[in-house]
């Protein structure tokens, strides 16, 4: 039963990707061979496998992780709060690595939470890191697991109460459950442009941000508790 899941081991997280390069001309000619193979199926008319190589961070084969962002439950004064951090960066191996010896610091058992965790987050850090020569925390290795084993939370899997016919998107949820949108600035649509475009990685942190805390509202919301209020929302540096 959700109820029943102590909140204080909850480890809330959400990820942005990217292309590993900019362009699909800067890719190795195996790789442009790859994706134009990927993509041949799916492209519109008049399309080119360059055309939608910004979709390229989708897949964990041919994108990267440019910012985690993760969050914590907590009790003070008898009031329900939520902390934040991120680990943002260039170089994703580093990124990865921190990310890696937060979660080693923690309970094997720690449960982690993600709107669609169990079909892009959680596969795709695990994808990362492999590729990376990082060992993957015990909170992400499913080796061996059956599926009750495994500690992790998909609020959009919660969402479904057993229908799979439809997607259903964080902004969407956040509306439907009264929740402030996430997508005041940007959406994920946008990261390509932000990052390659504008350089600006710390807009996209920011709005990692929003959704791990999109994200633990819904959780509360799916319990049935009052949202967190602003002021019991912190940020680690």
């Amino acid at each position: 039963m959700l109820e029943t899941i102590d909140l204080q081991q909850v480890l809330v997280l959400d990820i942005e990707t990217v292309s590993q390069k900019a362009t699909y001309t800067e890719l190795p000619g195996n790789f442009q061979e790859l994706w134009t193979l990927k993509t041949q199926h799916s492209l519109n008319e008049g399309q080119s496998a360059a055309d939608v190589y910004p979709d390229a961070g989708l897949y964990a084969e041919f994108g990267k992780i440019i910012c985690i962002s993760v969050g914590v439950f907590h009790q003070q004064h008898g009031q329900t709060g939520f902390r934040v951090k991120s680990f943002a960066h260039v170089n994703e191996k580093e990124l990865l690595a921190e990310f890696s010896a937060l979660l080693r610091k923690q309970p094997s058992n720690l449960t982690l939470c993600a709107h669609n965790g169990k079909s892009f987050d959680f596969p795709y850090l695990c994808k990362r890191m492999l590729i990376n020569g990082i060992a993957l925390p015990l909170q992400l290795d499913l080796s061996g697991k059956k599926p009750w084993e495994i500690p992790h939370l998909d609020t959009m899997e919660l969402w479904r109460f057993g229908d799979f016919r439809n997607a259903v998107s964080l902004n969407l949820m956040a509306a439907v459950l009264g929740i402030p949108s996430p997508k005041d600035d940007i959406s994920g649509k946008d990261v390509f442009e932000v990052y390659y475009g504008e350089n600006n990685l710390d807009r996209i942190r920011v709005y990692c941000e929003k959704d791990v805390i999109t994200t633990a509202q819904i959780l509360r919301r799916l319990r049935n508790e009052p949202l967190i209020i602003q002021e019991a929302i912190s940020f680690a540096e």
